[in-house]
């Protein structure tokens, strides 16, 4: 007479062909239309995906190839300057040291052929200034700094430039030398040499 033994732990369990292969073994197989994929059984879909991800972004990296560039690049620098924002989305570089032949970027993507290789056409509207001569351009950190950058003062008092008026460091006058626009530096002022042309850079302004 066959005697029958309750199943103690640790003893396996009779295949039985009638349930499906996920059910039985508790692993990843196709059961009816479903993948069944229990927490104590990692899919080999899933780690070939997981391998295939991990190749990929190795391969990126050996290869040298940047990562992935914000969106939007606009910043605001020292003194609230335009800036050019950096791939670690922290670092905010001012316009004018964006294709200086300098990587000021970890990285270097302020120096990326893309980016350099047809100036200024080639940089974002908002890293340049178009001068009243169409064929001169000035970084966007240099309009409205009170230095005539464009040659014919269009980034100081320009309709474009729309300029504020002249800061409390600087002294508002028709100034006498071609390097200042509509003010000149207070620093200047009653140092014994004209720099507006009404002299009142001597005689009024104080440093």
């Amino acid at each position: 007479m066959n005697k029958t033994h309750p199943q103690r732990n640790g003893d396996v369990a009779p295949f039985d062909p009638a349930k499906p292969f996920s059910e039985e073994r508790g692993c990843c197989r196709p059961s009816g239309a479903r993948l069944c994929c229990p927490p104590r059984c990692v899919c080999v879909t899933s780690l070939l995906l997981l391998a295939a991800t991990v190749a990929i972004v190795g391969l990126a990296v050996a290869l040298g190839l940047p990562p992935r560039s914000p969106a939007n690049r606009l910043c605001a620098a020292s003194n609230n300057q335009t800036g050019f924002l950096c791939d670690d989305r922290v670092t905010c570089i001012p316009a004018s040291q964006v294709c200086d032949r300098t990587s000021n970027c970890r990285d270097g993507e302020d120096e990326q052929e893309e980016l350099c290789g047809d100036l200024p056409r080639s940089l974002p509207t908002y890293l340049f200034f178009r001068c009243g001569n169409p064929a001169h351009w000035v970084y966007a950190d240099k309009r409205c700094n009170g230095i005539n950058d464009c040659g014919d003062c269009s980034d100081e008092m320009g309709s474009l430039a729309a300029c504020p008026p002249c800061g409390s460091a600087w002294w508002s006058c028709s100034p006498v030398f071609h390097e200042y626009c509509a003010c000149v530096p207070r620093s200047l002022c009653r140092d014994s040499i004209q720099h507006c042309t009404s002299w009142s850079d001597e005689y009024l302004c104080t440093p």
